[in-house]
């Protein structure tokens, strides 16, 4: 009986991923919880275990397509039987096959014109048409044909790039041909299932200027570098969005000189950025010593012409979610924000004292996360509400608390969490947060260690500011905003009622709560805890 291996959740928010690599093929033996394939979205990069022995029978859905969660993407024989009687060539061969098209799971296994496998050398020809990007997507731009009329193109080869409100994508041909049509200019945009071209049939034309309604966006993504189309091996394709090859031809870089940190190896534009601050700048560009106060980003800027103001550059995928999970938090909850000022002189001294021996005795640095993380969790126990969460018209009253750690990555943010922490020790939760930390930028965490929180921990205070007002994650009730540490004058009062102005170390504490479920005396009353705990820290900390 084959199991149907799906693709995972992984986090509250997330309802999509991307194949990124097949780690298997068709008739591959693999053993339960062993690597099957990579997935990307737009908070993590992970590897997807196998549930279950047996083998690999059927792959359904080829690297770099995107598709709802719980779609079927491959089949495993848990009896062991061949995948070679079972799976068709069309089907076998989308393993090693990139493609960028996005399907539903409605469509996963509903044949259609974008995802036919056989060759249109005959007959009317194979209608290609602009995909749907996502749920939410209605329309695309082309902005670039890859191939034009007459060119021979192999399944899912690459023949056009689309730019819609949510990614920028490389289309992939839907069979093997020559492409006999295009029916949409460049710079057109159109409705999702309007159709493109034509491989195969009659020999065609190239779609007239009118055929379709120019895009306001065009002009952001239009142009192209020549220099990184030149020095594409075939077979070897240098991935990168057409903002990226503009950068690289204003600046006559070659592309497949630039390492890609993007899903299968596309170039990001920071990747590009990187390249231009590190690497040797381009000779038809005068290079600039900016001063040592000009921060790095604008030192790398190059001298060629940038985007001017009122152009439009579409947002990538990972920066358009987290836009649309921000605004729809910020409409779920009526956010209050209270900034408490904490004494951590205490603590301070305390890690000073033992942070060699610690390490030492632990094998894990003693950095101030954990205090603040232990602080939070006494304060949440009594508190409940403050980790609690609304569901309809009723609060759920978390039985664990599960602490999210926002951590900065290169290419975004995650926040891996810390599940059960109550029954966690100081060394325990220490020893935790490296440990997430160190797989998140690995990319090395399992799906459900990014969901299932319950408070979150975001410290900006690592880039100087004094406090922030963060948003919640949803569907948590709060997050503590962690400030900047810096020594301060302050009023001391002795127990004589005595004062003095002494340096201290201090440090500012946001919480950010839905006012449907927490009142700001609850809140009060959590960060006055949780400020208490902290300036009169006598926990062993191991």
């Amino acid at each position: 009986m084959p199991t149907d291996v799906v693709m995972p959740q992984m986090g509250e928010s997330i309802t999509e991923g991307t194949i990124t690599k097949w780690l298997k093929k068709p008739g591959d033996a693999i053993q339960r919880d062993e690597p099957l394939f990579e997935i990307s979205t737009d908070k993590v990069d992970a590897e997807i275990p196998s549930p279950a022995a047996g083998t690999l029978k059927e792959i359904k859905i080829s690297e770099g397509t995107t598709v709802q969660i719980n779609t079927v993407v491959c089949s495993i024989d848990e009896a062991g039987s061949s995948a070679a009687s079972t799976a068709s060539p069309a089907k076998a061969e989308t393993a090693a096959a990139p493609a960028a098209d996005t399907v539903t799971p409605a469509a996963a296994d509903t044949p259609s014109a974008a995802q036919g496998s056989s060759p249109a050398a005959a007959g009317p020809g194979t209608e290609v048409l602009m995909p749907q990007m996502g749920e939410s997507i209605t329309e695309g731009t082309i902005t670039k044909w890859l191939k034009k009329v007459g060119d021979t193109v192999q399944r899912d080869e690459p023949i056009f790039e689309i730019s819609t409100d949510k990614v920028d994508a490389e289309i992939p041909s839907p069979v093997a041909g020559t492409l006999s049509e295009i029916k949409v200019q460049e710079g057109a945009t159109v409705t999702i299932n309007t159709v493109v071209a034509v491989i195969g049939g009659a020999a065609g034309k190239t779609a007239a200027p009118a055929a379709s309604t120019p895009a306001p966006t065009a002009t952001a993504t239009a142009p192209v570098a020549a220099a990184s189309s030149a020095s594409a091996v075939a077979g070897d394709r240098v991935r990168s969005s057409p903002l990226v090859r503009k950068i690289a031809k204003d600046n006559n870089v070659d592309l497949s000189q630039v390492p890609g940190t993007g899903a299968s190896g596309r170039i990001t534009k920071t990747d590009i950025v990187s390249h231009l601050e590190q690497g040797p700048k381009p000779v038809a560009a005068a290079s600039v010593t900016a001063p040592a106060s000009i921060p790095a980003a604008a030192a790398a800027k190059p001298a060629a012409p940038q985007p001017q103001p009122g152009e439009l550059v579409p947002m990538t995928k990972m920066r358009s979610i987290i836009a649309q999970r921000m605004v729809e938090s910020k409409r779920t909850s009526p956010h209050v924000h209270t900034v408490f000022k904490v004494d951590m002189t205490r603590i301070v001294r305390l890690r000073e004292k033992e942070k060699s021996k610690y390490e030492q005795r632990n094998g894990v640095k003693l950095t101030y996360m954990p205090f603040i993380t232990r602080a939070a969790i006494v304060a949440l126990r009594k508190h409940p509400v403050v980790n609690g969460s609304i569901e309809g018209e009723a609060i759920r009253y978390n039985k664990n608390i599960n602490i999210g750690i926002a951590v900065a990555l290169d290419w975004g943010l995650i926040v891996p969490v810390l599940k059960q922490t109550e029954e966690k020790n100081f060394l325990g939760i220490a020893r935790g947060i490296v440990d997430v930390a160190d797989r998140a930028r690995n990319k090395k965490l399992a799906p459900d260690e990014i969901s299932g929180g319950t408070f979150t921990l975001t410290n900006s205070g690592i880039f100087g500011e004094q406090f922030g007002t963060p948003i919640i994650n949803q569907p948590q009730s709060a997050i503590l905003g962690i400030g900047g540490l810096n020594k301060e004058a302050e009023v001391i009062t002795d127990k004589d009622g005595n004062d003095s102005i002494a340096i201290r170390s201090i440090q500012r504490f946001t919480l950010g709560f839905d006012h449907r479920i927490v009142d700001g005396a609850d809140a009060g009353k959590f960060m006055s805890d949780f400020k208490a705990y902290l300036e009169n820290w006598s926990e062993d900390i191991g």
